[in-house]
């Protein structure tokens, strides 16, 4: 059974897509919360190759490649792509990031949605 967790890098099928959304099969980086597992759905960043210009966007949040998460050249988690999707797009578990990337992806996360705790 599929079961992606939290931190967890996947390849999924990101097809059908319209207009700027990401698409293709391409890894993602599984962030909601353990406590809706059994719900079939996972909230998703989906990752696309690093390139420099990346740099300034708070958004683009860069993960080096290695074999912990076994992505094959340096990527960035796009954080404006962040969705929901069902668990049938996952096709199979590369790796994980690490806990200081999923902490940069959440941050991010936080920025471009502008929460502020009051």
């Amino acid at each position: 059974m599929i079961d992606p967790k939290r931190g967890e890098i996947w390849l999924v099928d990101l097809n059908p897509t319209i207009g700027q959304e990401l698409q293709k099969t391409r890894p993602v980086v599984v962030i909601n919360a353990e406590i809706f597992n059994p719900i079939p759905l996972r909230i998703i960043i989906p990752i696309t190759s690093w390139q420099e210009k990346f740099s300034d966007r708070p958004f683009m949040i860069k993960i080096k490649a290695n074999s912990e998460n076994q992505l094959d050249r340096d990527s960035a988690g796009n954080v404006l792509q962040v969705r929901s999707i069902s668990i049938e797009r996952f096709v199979r578990k590369l790796g994980q990031v690490s806990s200081k990337n999923l902490e940069e992806l959440l941050f991010s996360l936080v920025i471009c949605v502008d929460y502020e705790q009051s």
